[in-house]
């Protein structure tokens, strides 16, 4: 079993614009009135901003909150990012272009399909040397991110930056793999103790009990189109000072956290 210490909590989500609102929503059931449909990352410069696509802002976005929840410099954290699918808007509109008019391909929408995206524009927007990581693992993609991330502690990182994102899917492949709306959620963790930040102890499992089919938390049921839902599950567990989570890794794989609260 593995430990970490959260040290900072960054959430973007369709309507829901930051981690208190999250907060307000798991709790208490309160909304923004009004939301963006897409969050402006200030780490961007404006052409940069306009450029990215929405995975991107969305990753970004958490990511930046996230670090100034912790105090950490961006720039000095090695990062790990993980989505489902990647930008499935771009995807579908390379495969669109390739089967039409290959020559029309766009160079910038090109270069935005690659999965590592979005840790390419962190590390430029940031200023970022540091390592940065870009994974996928289908519905255990956040789960394999935390492993990666908790690797890294272990290897002897003080700590890393974990970025969990998807975006909308269309076309044929929304019809294979679903995905609505944006979610972007972002964790610091670290191995320097703290008895007023939550910890985290981790441990994969074989698991197939009935723990990991509770009713859907109020965070789960808002945003349960999008394919990074199964990160959702620990954020309101954070939320809600709760003690353990499942969530899915793999084929008949499980990650069980035991969260001890500040």
């Amino acid at each position: 079993m593995r430990e970490a210490i959260v040290e900072g909590i960054g959430f973007w989500g369709s309507g829901l614009p930051d981690w208190d609102a999250a907060c307000a929503w798991a709790r208490a059931g309160i909304r923004p009135a009004e939301a963006a449909a897409r969050p402006a990352p200030t780490l961007l410069a404006a052409n940069e901003r306009r450029r990215a696509p929405a995975t991107v802002a969305v990753a970004l976005e958490a990511a930046l909150a996230a670090c100034e929840a912790a105090g950490r410099e961006p720039a000095a954290l090695p990062s790990v990012f993980a989505s489902t699918h990647g930008e499935m808007s771009i995807t579908d509109y390379m495969c669109a272009t390739l089967a039409s008019d290959p020559r029309a391909v766009s160079p910038t929408r090109f270069h935005n399909s690659v999965h590592n995206a979005a840790a390419g524009y962190w590390t430029i927007g940031a200023g970022a040397h540091v390592p940065a990581t870009a994974i996928s693992a289908g519905s255990g993609s956040f789960a394999q991110g935390l492993v990666e991330a908790m690797a890294q502690l272990a290897a002897g990182s003080e700590a890393v930056l974990l970025v969990a994102y998807d975006g909308p899917s269309c076309g044929p492949l929304g019809e294979v793999a679903p995905s609505e709306g944006l979610l972007g959620v972002a964790l610091v963790l670290s191995r320097v103790p703290c008895p007023d930040l939550p910890t985290l102890r981790m441990e994969l499992v074989q698991h197939a009990g009935t723990d990991a089919d509770d009713v859907a938390g109020p965070l789960s049921q808002l945003l349960a189109g999008n394919a990074m839902q199964p990160a959702l599950p620990l954020l309101e567990a954070l939320a809600l000072e709760r003690g353990q989570v499942l969530l899915p890794a793999g084929i008949e794989q499980w990650l069980r956290i035991d969260i001890g609260h500040g």
